[in-house]
């Protein structure tokens, strides 16, 4: 993208003054009010407006004096033409600041110039795992799984939407009145929710989802609580000997970092078709094809779904095939694929149980169209799925996996289920939760294929079997 697109309409709106200390909180969507006259705005207001009115001249002048033909993936070039500006139109106002305001003045034009605006050193912040932009005056940041307000505000909706596209862009997306929403990434693999007005009323909305910077492995997911040694061990045996395993969970859990921990497990040996919304997984295997669902064009045309990625995928030879999210009628294309010789396949779905994930499977499965009694959905899940594990956030922010459960087959016309292991809270204190996670101490029927696949299991996996062991 040239530089001259990539700033166009950059140049910033007239900022609103910022909300003395101790000023009541304006409502969402509207801009802070501007505080009543006394000692406080005399004293402390006009010098941070002054700071900021001199960005926005400093800012200004920059855009307007960059060499369209920069090349932005020179960063290094981009940033020193920059500075070399910021220094000489500071040194021509004449205005004096800090050296530290002085710094964090630059950094800002770097950040509105190359980055994503006011989030991007939130972006850059390695505690923050979730970005939330309730139109320009709201943004939330999520931080050891709990959430709160930032003092990072936009100048306008236009700064948001500015900032907005620079996200789509690089990748082909659109938002605009007739698709005013979209799911996006960012270069690092960050996933991006974006909805603008008119079906958002506090103003654009932008919801980040950070990718980590380093791969979480099992050893942190151990070290965290997550799970225990010996549940990730059976996980392990599960997908070495291919099973058909399902992770669920509500929205933030950890769904995906969960699914790439478990894919991880794959023998490198094997072909693996991953098939995604917005690519976020990243499987260390060498064989691997990624496929990632399109909309539709202006026109309305050219949209490629999960569902047609399934089938087509079924015509790629795969060994594994590993659904991001499987969020409609795609459901019943991946369970038959499950039931017709590819097995070993991993997906993922919202839901807040295991049992929830078996009702949610239905109502996809009819959401394809196809005129199936209930009874030969649920025949078609109770064949193809051998495992649900259930992750959550629990109240304090952490994630634990509280639920490992077998398909067993029909009963009837009920789907049985069956708990290998299972978290059990015991109590909620200073802030934290309590428990503890332990195997429920029965062996699961698919234990045979682990034999077939020449997996041995420590005898202590499964706990004290002596009253469940079948």
């Amino acid at each position: 993208m040239s530089l001259l697109r990539r700033i166009e309409g950059q140049r910033p709106a007239t900022p609103a003054a910022p909300a003395a200390p101790g000023a009541p909180t304006p409502p969402p969507g509207q801009p802070p009010k501007a505080p009543a006259e006394g000692p406080l705005t005399q004293s402390v207001a006009p010098a941070r407006d002054t700071n900021r009115d001199l960005r926005v001249r400093l800012q200004t002048r920059i855009i307007n004096n960059l060499d369209p033909r920069l090349d932005l993936s020179d960063a290094k070039a981009v940033r020193s033409n920059i500075e070399e500006m910021f220094n000489k139109f500071l040194d021509e106002d004449g205005t004096v600041i800090t050296r530290v305001e002085r710094q964090r003045m630059l950094e800002a034009i770097y950040d509105e110039i190359l980055g994503f605006g006011p989030i991007q050193p939130l972006l850059n912040d390695d505690t923050v795992t979730e970005v939330m932009v309730n139109g320009p005056f709201r943004v939330y940041a999520e931080r050891k799984g709990k959430v709160s307000l930032t003092d990072v505000t936009f100048q306008s909706d236009e700064h948001v939407m500015r900032i907005i596209e620079r996200i789509i862009a690089p990748i082909g997306r659109r938002v605009d009145e007739s698709k005013p929403y979209e799911d996006a990434r960012l270069p690092d693999g960050s996933r991006v929710n974006i909805i603008i007005p008119p079906l958002a009323l506090n103003g654009p909305v932008i919801t980040i989802r950070k990718f980590p910077k380093y791969r979480i492995t099992v050893e942190d997911y151990i070290k965290f609580g997550t799970a225990t040694p010996e549940m990730m061990e059976f996980l392990r045996a599960c997908v070495e000997a291919r099973l058909n395993i399902f992770i669920s969970g509500g929205t933030g859990s950890g769904k995906t970092t969960l699914l790439n921990i478990m894919s991880g497990f794959i023998p490198e040996d094997e072909r693996i078709i991953t098939i995604e919304d917005a690519a976020e997984l990243k499987l260390v295997q060498d064989h691997v094809v990624r496929l990632e669902s399109r909309a539709a064009n202006i026109e309305g045309k050219g949209a490629v779904t999960i569902m047609d990625l399934v089938k087509n995928s079924l015509r790629m030879r795969p060994e594994r095939i590993v659904v991001g999210e499987v969020r409609g009628g795609e459901a019943l294309s991946m369970l038959q694929a499950m039931n017709t010789g590819h097995d070993g396949s991993l997906s993922t779905g919202h839901a807040n149980s295991p049992r929830d994930m078996i009702s949610r499977l239905e109502t996809m499965c009819l959401m394809a169209g196809a005129d199936l009694p209930a009874r030969a959905i649920r025949e078609q899940i109770a064949s193809a799925l051998d495992l649900i594990v259930q992750i959550s956030r629990l109240k304090d922010g952490s994630r634990k996996i509280v639920n490992v459960t077998e398909v067993q087959g029909m009963e009837g016309e009920a789907i049985v289920m069956q708990d290998v292991f299972v978290f059990e809270q015991t109590a909620f204190v200073d802030g934290k939760v309590q428990g503890r996670l332990r195997p429920t101490g029965i062996r699961p029927k698919f234990s045979e294929k682990f034999e077939v696949a020449g997996i041995k299991l420590p005898q202590n996996v499964f706990g004290d079997m002596s009253a469940g062991l079948r």
